[in-house]
């Protein structure tokens, strides 16, 4: 019997903060495409993207990231 070794610890959850996607599956190609991220809204709670085909322009999704400084400036 092999001495079982002891679990190793868990990535550091840091580097896994945020993702940025390079190819989405798009449903008017029928295949995964690289994808373009476009700013869609600048919200209090932080900015909105939409992620768009590369090859025909269908938006394949939309991601909200944590960072509100941006709508800081506009506030008076």
């Amino acid at each position: 019997m092999k001495p079982r070794r002891p679990a190793s610890a868990p990535p550091d959850q840091s580097s896994y903060d945020e993702f940025e996607a390079s190819e989405l599956f798009c449903e008017r190609c029928r295949r995964a495409r690289p994808v373009r991220k476009h700013l869609l809204l600048i919200l209090p709670t932080g900015k909105k993207y939409d992620y768009v085909c590369s090859v025909c322009g269908h938006s394949v999704g939309s991601k909200t990231d944590d960072d509100a400084s941006a709508f800081s400036i506009f506030q008076a």
